[in-house]
């Protein structure tokens, strides 16, 4: 794409702060919308986002601002990162603000419930333009670091993809290509859930053998969800899938496999999110899935039994033995 293109990123936390910085870095004029003046007026003055990076010096290139009628205006492409709570409130406020060959791509790792609707099908519902999701193993304290990622841009135009990676690729940042918008999409919201698992299952000292147990289990109840939705059970061994899962479920630097970690430690749910202090979009989805799952008679017991910590206040120890006392046996289940 053009360097003289604007590039606008929505959401001023961690991974919308490195995607801008990338961008930046690339030699685009890149505008950060954030939600207050304060924080806008820190980020321009002092050149670096203290509040989720403040070991990063950003690129001279990045303008952060509060206003989404200044952001918006002669956009080229639009990342949003911001919560999947307010998700549904930017698509509306930014509809009338796009002009029609502006790209949208989704960076957010969420799903809304009542009724079930992925943040790619938000944003088509509200408006015409060409979509894209971003996703992958993208640990943003380790991107501000510089230190290697891949992530994955979904979209079934071309343009888009060709044009996200010349955005945002560098010597340490590599991005792949899929068709398969679905199943990036799930891969990148369903991983959330079971990092919050392992999380809890290090905290009770489970064992590396038994953690190996969960991951796998954890991808075939994963692919087992989106292939009912229409997804590629392929997308899932990939690195939206598999490699996302991985890094999630096995980092500290994870705020579900830290939130999980609480709960693992005895923490109730408040407790547990008050103590991290950013939004760990696993509890949303868990939610969202656990309903979605039994209304489509789809097996899910890990879903279940962390559901039944959280929300019917059993022990953290039940998430071990409900798994092996479960009586599905099937080991490999990719199946289209």
């Amino acid at each position: 794409m053009d360097r003289s293109k604007k590039v606008v990123v929505l959401g001023g936390g961690s991974f919308g702060t490195v995607l801008a910085n990338l961008a930046a870095s690339n030699g685009y004029h890149v505008t950060l919308w954030v939600r207050d003046s304060e924080h806008a007026l820190r980020i321009n003055s002092e050149g670096a986002n203290t509040i989720y990076h403040p070991e990063l010096k950003l690129s001279e290139n990045i303008q952060a601002s509060d206003s989404l009628e200044d952001v918006m205006q002669n956009a080229s492409i639009v990342f949003i990162a911001t919560p999947s709570i307010v998700f549904e409130q930017i698509i509306e406020r930014i509809r009338h603000l796009l002009q029609e060959d502006t790209y949208v791509i989704s960076c957010t790792k969420g799903i809304l419930g009542n009724p079930f609707r992925s943040l790619s099908e938000v944003i088509t519902s509200n408006i015409n333009n060409t979509v894209g999701v971003l996703s992958g193993p993208n640990l943003a304290k380790e991107i501000a670091d510089n230190k290697v990622a891949g992530s994955v841009i979904a979209s079934s135009d071309n343009d888009l993809i060709d044009s996200v990676k010349t955005i945002l690729s560098s010597d340490t940042f590599k991005i792949y290509s899929s068709d398969d918008l679905q199943g990036v999409e799930l891969a990148g919201a369903l991983k959330n859930i079971y990092a919050i698992i392992c999380g809890l299952a290090e905290a009770i000292d489970v064992g590396e053998n038994a953690i190996g147990l969960i991951l796998t289990r954890s991808m075939a109840e994963m692919s087992r969800f989106a292939v009912a939705k229409g997804a590629n059970p392929i997308t899932f061994l990939g690195l939206a899938g598999m490699g996302d899962l991985v890094a999630t479920c096995t980092s500290k630097l994870s705020r579900n496999y830290q939130l999980g970690y609480n709960l693992g430690k005895g923490m109730n749910i408040d407790e547990a999110k008050k103590d991290i202090g950013q939004v760990a979009e696993g509890i949303r989805t868990l939610e969202v899935i656990k309903n979605e799952s039994f209304e489509l008679n789809i097996k899910m017991p890990l879903v279940e039994s962390l559901y039944n910590i959280i929300y019917e206040e059993l022990t953290p120890s039940t998430l071990i033995s409900d798994l092996v006392n479960n009586p599905h046996e099937v080991d490999v289940e990719f199946k289209y």
